[in-house]
């Protein structure tokens, strides 16, 4: 069974983009380089990985993107702080 991630990229104009996959590393290569990467993200290239957590299936991971895209800019970024933070210590 495939483990399920949920990503956040930063954009080349400063914007975020949130999303789910079993292959981070291919998803990033794909909204740099390929037709297959997000509309959003095709017109700000080049993408950035800034944030991936591991998840046990897809629907835990989605309810976890759903999450983070209805939070504020600010909210989002203070998220992305804290992760970072966690990572450090």
């Amino acid at each position: 069974m495939s483990k399920w991630y949920l990503y956040v990229a930063r954009c080349r104009d400063d914007s975020l983009y949130a999303g789910v996959t079993t292959d981070v590393r291919r998803r990033i290569k794909e909204h740099n380089h390929s037709p297959k990467g997000a509309k959003y993200t095709r017109s700000r290239r080049p993408v950035e990985l800034i944030y991936s957590k591991e998840f046990e299936d897809q629907s835990t991971a989605q309810q976890e993107e759903y999450k983070f895209k209805q939070l504020t800019r600010k909210e989002k970024h203070e998220f992305l702080s804290m992760e970072l933070l966690k990572k450090m210590v």
